[in-house]
């Protein structure tokens, strides 16, 4: 609660007299700048006055520069104490610097739910890794041979890509196997869907070229003067929906004849339960598509560690800038995944996680279905809803107070105009999911 006090026999109005205290305890020090301040409902509420009291002094404040308001998490001081003001730590302030906020629980599209009862298998791999000779210089840029030969094989049998060993590339995840294959296209624009994964579209600007929009749910019939087409056809992020057959006919038809590449995000694809998994583009024309794969959705995100299987045209430029610039995942964490593939680690916590989620994805679609609209099937660790701009920042703040981080739709947008929601159920245990859905809710309801 803010040290201030509202006096009503006091002539100038409550906003004023609020908006005044403030101000003198950000010039004091005593609001420092980046300090978050209380919602004007929360606020109105702990001084006894009506919000539009509080809303009244925060617009003041954040009109004369005081304040700034951050979309979706409330007002924080923006400015700083006066000349000559001196800042005393009070003992409230010491305790936080020695234990600070527990981290917000992520409700997010990627953080995948962890089987505990699987850590020994892990503890194995990674005892089998502290036993193995280390390379003596730098490794294969590809990748360990005996991984790569596993991957191979298991790509064969789940997603029916017909590859070998020497086709295949592991890489520290998805970006950095994106990167790999930008690397070796024209400096040209690249097609990314709208809205769309972030760090996929901001990898192509960072590599020099231009991001050229396209819509998500539209087919791509025109690729001219782009160097590739960055899509996620199996569960397309983060809207839900399966490419249609004719869409991805069309999307490597359009690929072939403007000289493009497409690039697959394979991202979750293991995770249907609704349906069996849907086959990779890769398996239909591999002469046109790079495939993109990552252990971040089944093992762990910061594993770091994904595969890549490039279309023969560019493989050898790949491999020889890999060679160049030494570009390749830790060998420990190699070693330790392959213990995992071979000894069946990765296909327990796959459908251990499945079962989850197919567990879980109907209590998320019962619980928000009341106020809003789903955007695409459920699949996977994730679902997104759509409902008006301002109900969802109202909600990911109720969320926040809560102790819950959720994204907003909006975030994954360029210039696609949709808002809403994308609620992560993978992370959580079930007794915090219950808790999110419930906040979430009773905020939608109001």
């Amino acid at each position: 609660m803010l040290p201030v006090t509202l006096d009503r026999a006091d002539t100038r109005p409550l906003g004023v007299q609020l908006a005044d205290q403030v101000r003198r305890l950000v010039l004091a020090g005593t609001l420092a700048t980046g300090t978050r301040l209380p919602s004007t409902r929360r606020l109105a509420a702990d001084l006894g006055v009506s919000r539009a009291v509080a809303e009244q002094a925060w617009d003041q404040l954040r009109a004369e520069g005081w304040l700034e308001a951050r979309q979706g998490s409330g007002s924080w001081v923006s400015g700083g104490p006066g000349p000559g003001a001196t800042r005393t730590r009070t003992r409230t302030e010491g305790r936080r610097a020695s234990h600070p906020p527990r981290p917000l629980i992520q409700l997010d599209a990627g953080t995948p739910w962890i089987d505990a009862r699987h850590s020994a298998a892990w503890r194995r791999a990674w005892r089998e890794v502290s036993s193995a000779t280390p390379p003596r210089g730098y490794d294969d840029p590809r990748g360990l041979p005996e991984l790569r030969a596993l991957l191979a094989e298991r790509l064969g049998t789940t997603r029916g890509l017909a590859v070998d060993a020497d086709d295949l590339h592991v890489t520290a995840g998805t970006t950095a196997g994106l990167r790999h294959v930008l690397a070796a296209l024209p400096r040209q624009p690249v097609a990314v869907e709208d809205p769309g994964y972030r760090a996929a579209a901001l990898t192509v600007r960072e590599s020099g070229r231009d991001v050229r929009d396209h819509p998500a749910l539209a087919p791509i019939t025109d690729l001219s003067g782009c160097a590739a087409a960055y899509v996620t056809p199996a569960h397309q992020h983060p809207l839900g929906r399966v490419m249609p057959a004719e869409d991805r006919l069309t999307l490597l038809a359009t690929a072939r004849r403007d000289g493009a590449v497409v690039i697959e995000d394979d991202y979750d694809s293991e995770f249907r339960y609704d349906v069996a998994p849907v086959p990779a583009l890769a398996s239909i024309d591999p002469g046109v598509v790079a495939y993109l794969g990552t252990a971040s959705k089944s093992v762990l995100p910061s594993l770091r560690l994904g595969w890549m299987v490039a279309p023969p045209p560019l493989r050898d430029e790949i491999a020889r800038h890999r060679l160049v610039t030494h570009d390749a995942p830790a060998w420990p964490v190699q070693r330790a995944f392959v213990a995992l593939v071979r000894d069946g680690y990765l296909d327990a916590v796959v459908r251990s996680g499945r079962r989850v989620y197919a567990e879980r994805a109907p209590r998320v679609v019962a619980a928000l279905s009341p106020y809003a609209e789903l955007a695409g099937p459920v699949a996977g660790m994730y679902s997104t809803w759509l409902l008006p701009h301002h109900r969802a920042v109202r909600a990911r703040a109720a969320a926040e107070a809560a102790g819950f981080r959720v994204n907003l739709l909006a975030d994954y947008c360029r210039t696609a105009d949709l808002s809403g929601l994308v609620v992560g159920f993978g992370g959580p245990t079930d007794e915090e999911l219950r808790r999110a859905l419930a906040v979430l809710a009773e905020s939608l309801a109001e």
